[in-house]
């Protein structure tokens, strides 16, 4: 069945069928794109890449640390902010080359031999105080045949991989540090303790040391008074030791003499031997004449008498005799026993002068010696205690004030807890999140723009197919503005049944609320429409080269729409366009994108009408050929 609607370029009517294909155009254009783009990060299990682990692990504390093995198992296991995976596969260099030359794998991310020592170079360098740090790198190849978003793709997630191991060193090392600043807190705090307690047995110190002046200066004055004693005992024990030894040269000489005299006594004896001889004599004298005596001459008492006589002289003899014997013996052992002992005192008298004195008078010249050093030492101390009192008062003064700056610093550092610690580093370690930030790759104006591309280049298909204007716009006897608008009509229609068709398929695959889809389908048949009226004034005007125009216009549309690093005066051309009115609202429907669309609508059917009438003129010769 055909219609009543003019083919462009050919006298071959339309048919149903002809409209159907430019109706479902655009929505079959858009459906393809929709679902190829949207959201491909719900199936990166289709993309196959492979991960080759170089790494040599790196032991520190005692402890092995294989970053590279954890950076694998982080590829591997995925992201949670992402709602599928890669397809990983842990291979080697030979196979990932052959995996990428033969397209087993989209990608291949290596992992250097040194990304452990260089990762954690930097938590090194602190904990030894020093040391260079290197930024640790992984390599992501793509083959050169691949498609155009997997490199993105593949980089984004080893970059996401690559921070988080990142993230997660440099929350470990900013945690050691905290806790550094805690335990440095601490040791600078007990350090002030320390200083205090300092400072205060310093200034007990410097009270004790005040007092050692005074009993310094009464011990050198005391010392001088023993020195002064010490020598007036050895002047006396010289003395003491002279007269000794006279005494023992006197005791030696009685000791000599008593021996002499015993000696001569017992050869003497203590009765002279004159006087023995004479009592004898006597004795036996008397006897004679006692015995001699005639009682009757001398009568008998004289007789007696001379007896008796001559019994006491022989008795006085005898006793001469013996106590000449005993006496002697006696008296003689006596003087030899004191001369003995007079001569023993004679030695212990020399021995104490030479060995007791003498030794007593040299230690008294010592001990004077030494009491005069003592003296001088006892000076020399009340001089030193007095400087070590003001020593030990500025000591203590100047730990005061060190325990006060430390106290202050100790303060001053800040102090964390386990807990705050972890809460911190994490922080630190990675202080800036974007939220509301999209996973996908293509953005949430991605399906605004393909349906705004689609319904452009569905209005310009609508005519490459349809006339702008009927070819009886010459003889017709209709106004210019009926021509154009029975042109219009039919592409309006259209493009008003692409825009529901295009926001059908949209509502398929985004799965927008009910508000959302009608503010959207609405913005999609009022950008149908005035795009099929922007195209009829381009073939209008231009003829062909408004169809080629309008193909610039729809590439401009997406080059300008899909990022906003184009260059300004390409920006600037793409918000002048109709396609940026449209995106515009397709994004968020507004009365001011509305209002655009519909001045472009209006301003394009004006320049239709102006077209249409001024090929209603012609000259003789064009309309006899005509004819």
């Amino acid at each position: 069945m055909t219609l009543p609607i003019e083919r462009a370029r050919s006298r071959k009517p339309i048919t149903w069928l002809t409209i159907l294909g430019i109706l479902l155009l655009p929505a079959a254009v858009g459906g393809i794109l929709v679902a190829a783009l949207q959201n491909p990060t719900e199936r990166l299990d289709s993309m196959t890449a492979a991960i080759v682990n170089l790494d040599e692990p790196v032991t520190i504390d005692e402890q092995l640390t294989p970053l590279g093995r954890q950076l694998a198992a982080g590829l591997v296991d995925g992201s949670d902010d992402l709602d599928s995976n890669l397809t990983w596969v842990i291979s080697n260099e030979e196979d990932a080359a052959d995996g990428l030359a033969d397209g087993s794998y989209q990608a291949v991310v290596t992992i250097p031999e040194d990304f452990s020592a260089a990762a954690t170079s930097a938590g090194q360098a602190i904990s030894d105080g020093g040391g260079e740090a290197e930024q640790a790198t992984i390599r992501v190849t793509t083959p050169e045949d691949g498609l155009v978003a997997d490199d993105l793709i593949t980089s984004q997630i080893a970059d996401v991989a690559a921070s988080s191991t990142g993230t997660m060193l440099s929350e470990a090392t900013m945690k050691n540090v905290l806790v550094g600043f805690t335990t440095i807190g601490d040791q600078i705090g007990e350090a002030a303790d320390g200083a205090t307690q300092l400072a205060s047995g310093a200034r007990d110190a410097a009270t004790g040391a005040a007092a050692i002046p005074d009993g310094a200066t009464q011990l050198a004055s005391g010392a001088t008074q023993l020195s002064t004693g010490a020598s007036s005992l050895a002047s006396g024990l010289d003395t003491l030791t002279a007269k000794t030894r006279e005494a023992a040269s006197g005791a030696s000489t009685i000791g000599q003499g008593l021996t002499a005299g015993a000696q001569q006594l017992q050869s003497q004896g203590i009765i002279p031997t004159e006087l023995s001889a004479g009592a004898a004599d006597v004795a036996t004298g008397v006897r004679a004449l006692a015995t001699q005596c005639d009682p009757l001459v001398f009568g008998a008492q004289y007789c007696n008498t001379l007896t008796a006589l001559a019994s006491g002289a022989e008795g006085t003899s005898a006793g001469l005799t013996q106590v000449n014997t005993q006496a002697t013996a006696t008296i003689a052992g006596q003087l030899s026993q004191a001369g003995a002992g007079t001569s023993q005192l004679a030695g212990g008298l020399t021995q104490l002068a030479d060995q007791g004195l003498v030794q007593s008078a040299s230690g008294a010249r010592s001990l004077a010696s030494g009491a005069t050093q003592l003296s001088s030492g006892a000076t020399d101390l009340a001089t030193g205690a007095t400087e070590l009192t003001t020593g030990l008062d500025s000591l203590a003064t100047g730990t005061s004030d060190l325990a006060g700056g430390l106290a202050t610093a100790s303060d001053s550092l800040p102090s964390f807890s386990d807990d705050e610690s972890t809460s911190l580093a994490s922080v630190i370690a990675d202080p800036v999140a974007a939220k509301g930030s999209g996973t996908t790759i293509f953005g949430p104006t991605a399906i605004p723009l393909l349906t705004a591309v689609v319904l452009w280049f569905g209005a310009m298909a609508s005519f490459l197919v349809l006339r702008a204007h009927t070819t009886r716009t010459l003889t017709s006897r209709r106004s210019s503005a009926g021509l154009a608008l029975r042109s219009f009509a039919p592409a309006a229609a259209i493009g008003a049944a692409q825009g529901v068709l295009v926001s059908l398929i949209v509502q398929i695959v985004a799965g927008y609320d009910a508000g959302t889809w009608w503010a959207f389908a609405g913005m999609a048949v009022l950008a149908g429409v005035a795009f099929a009226a922007v195209n009829q004034a381009l073939v209008a005007v231009f003829g062909g080269i408004g169809r080629w125009v309008s193909a610039l216009v729809g590439v401009l549309a997406i080059a300008t729409g899909l990022v906003s690093t184009v260059p300004g005066w390409l920006a600037d051309l793409g918000a002048a366009l109709p396609t940026a009115s449209a995106f515009s609202g397709l994004i968020a429907a507004n009365g001011g994108a509305a209002a655009a669309l519909v001045v472009w609508g209006v301003l394009s059917l004006v320049v239709t009408t102006v077209a249409v009438a001024l090929r209603r003129t012609t000259s003789a010769k064009a309309a006899l050929a005509t004819a």
